[in-house]
C-alpha cells in the first residue's frame, strides 16, 4: 500500500509538469495545441538516447528540452498562416509523426519495443527510500513549475499572453508582437513538459511510442478543463482529481470483482463523468482564472 501511494503521488506530480506546460500554451495563450505530448515524449526518449550514448542525467535533459523547444519554434512557425483550429489539427499530425518514427527508427529508438533498462535516479538508495526520494525531487520540481507558472502568468509576460488570447488587435495595436507572444509561449510549455517526459523515463525505466499517444494529450486537456483553464492552482486540482479516478478503479475492480476490460472503461467513464459535470456546472473550471479588474 505504501508503495502504491508513492507511486500514484509521483506519477501524478509527473503528470502535473505536463499540464502546467500545456497551461501555458492553452490557458495563457489560447493556443489549441493537440500534439504537446510529444514535447514529454522528446523529453523521454531524451533520457533513455542519453542513456545509450552514456550521458549524464543532465546532458540528456538538456538534450531533450533542447529538442523540445526546439520542435516548439517549428510548431509557432506553422500557425503563420495556419488559423488556430487548423494549427491545432497541424499540431496532432506532427505528434503523430514523430510517434511513427519513433516506432520504425529502432536504431535510434528501440522501435516499437522502446529504450528500456533506464536507469532510475536513485537508483543506489535502498527501497523504499529510493522511491520516496524520486517523489521528493518530483514534488519539488512541481512546486518550483507551479511558482514559475504563476509569476509568468501574473506578470507581463502573462499579460501580454491574455491580452493576445481576448485582443489580438489591441495587442497588436499596443506594440506586441504576437508571433514572438506565441513562439515564447510554446518554446516555455514544452520545455516543462519535456522535463516531465524525462522523469517519466527515469521513473518508469522505459521510454516508448505509447508515449506519444494523442490520448496523452486529451487526458491533459481533460485536466485543465476541469480544474479551470489559465489557472496554476485549478491545473493542480484537476490532475489530482483524474489521477484519484485512475487510483479508485483498481480499487473498486477487486471489491466489486469484475476485470479488467471493465474496469479500463470505468475509469474512462468515470473520468468523462467528472469532465461533464464541470462542463454542465462549472463551465470554466473548478478553479477558474482570476483577472485583475480596473475599478
Amino acid at each position: 500500500m505504501f508503495d502504491f501511494a508513492i507511486s500514484s503521488l509521483t506519477i501524478a506530480g509527473i503528470y502535473a509538469l505536463m499540464a502546467l506546460g500545456l497551461n501555458l500554451q492553452a490557458g495563457y495563450a489560447g493556443l489549441l495545441n493537440f500534439g504537446h505530448i510529444a514535447f514529454a515524449g522528446l523529453g523521454a526518449y531524451a533520457a533513455g538516447i542519453g542513456f545509450g550514448l552514456g550521458w549524464s542525467p543532465l546532458a540528456s535533459l538538456g538534450l531533450g528540452v533542447g529538442l523540445a523547444m526546439t520542435l516548439g519554434w517549428f510548431m509557432a512557425g506553422l500557425g503563420r498562416k495556419l488559423a488556430s483550429d487548423y494549427w491545432g489539427i497541424a499540431t496532432l499530425a506532427i505528434a503523430e509523426i514523430l510517434r511513427t518514427i519513433a516506432t520504425n527508427e529502432g536504431w535510434l529508438t528501440g522501435g516499437a519495443n522502446g529504450i528500456s533498462a533506464i536507469p532510475a535516479l536513485f537508483d543506489g538508495v535502498p527501497r523504499p527510500w529510493n522511491g520516496v526520494a524520486f517523489l521528493a525531487l518530483v514534488l519539488a520540481i512541481v512546486a518550483a513549475g507551479a511558482l514559475l507558472c504563476t509569476r509568468l502568468g501574473n506578470g507581463r509576460f502573462g499579460r501580454a499572453l491574455r491580452l493576445m488570447r481576448e485582443e489580438p488587435q489591441l495587442a497588436t495595436c499596443m506594440g506586441y508582437d504576437l508571433r514572438s507572444l506565441k513562439t515564447r509561449a510554446i518554446m516555455s510549455g514544452a520545455a516543462v513538459t519535456a522535463l516531465g517526459g524525462f522523469l517519466y523515463a527515469h521513473y518508469m525505466s522505459f521510454a516508448g511510442p505509447d508515449y506519444m499517444l494523442a490520448s496523452e494529450t486529451f487526458l491533459l486537456w481533460t485536466m485543465l478543463m476541469i480544474g479551470g483553464l489559465g489557472s496554476t492552482l485549478g491545473v493542480l486540482v484537476g490532475v489530482v482529481m483524474v489521477q484519484a479516478a485512475h487510483v479508485l478503479v483498481p480499487f473498486a475492480k477487486d471489491w466489486m470483482g469484475f476485470d479488467s476490460d471493465i474496469a479500463g472503461a470505468l475509469r474512462l467513464g468515470l473520468i468523462g463523468a467528472i469532465l461533464l459535470l464541470c462542463l454542465l456546472w462549472r463551465s470554466e473550471g473548478l478553479f477558474p482564472e482570476k483577472l485583475r479588474r480596473i475599478p
